[in-house]
């Protein structure tokens, strides 16, 4: 019940990798393995060892499907927000180069948010995209 409440809030909750391997594996390119991922009532994000898969279902019957992606090697800054006290979620934000060329004078940017639970211990998996962010700074400064 509170998995489904957290839906209907647009939360975030863990979902196994076998089970987005099965559901969602046709969209994963050859030797692209899935390390975790996460559901709403319909829509999903699933990060793989090459991107951040954006599962969009739409309309009322949910099988329209958007299918976008934020390539790992794109991500140069994470932010996250904790959860405070009241209806407050915790909140990542991923800024990210949508330019095909990463070194580009006039590379393009975006951001995509993410809201958790309170109850969800978003710390490992900031560190984790802070980390791949720190590292593509460095590589793209040099």
């Amino acid at each position: 019940m509170a998995g489904f409440l957290n839906g209907l809030l647009g939360n975030f909750s863990e979902v196994s990798i076998e089970e987005l391997t099965r559901q969602y594996g046709i969209y994963l390119m050859p030797d692209e393995k899935v390390t975790t991922g996460f559901k709403l009532v319909r829509d999903s994000f699933i990060v793989t060892n090459e991107r951040i898969i954006l599962i969009d279902h739409q309309g009322v019957t949910g099988k329209k499907t958007r299918i976008a992606s934020i390539d790992l090697d794109s991500i140069y800054e994470v932010t996250m927000e904790t959860s405070g006290t009241g209806f407050d979620d915790s909140e990542l934000t991923i800024h990210y180069i949508t330019s095909p060329y990463y070194k580009a004078n006039d590379a393009k940017t975006a951001t995509y948010k993410f809201e958790f639970g309170k109850k969800f211990n978003l710390q490992p998996f900031y560190v984790a995209i802070h980390s791949l962010a720190s590292q593509n700074r460095k590589r793209l400064n040099n």
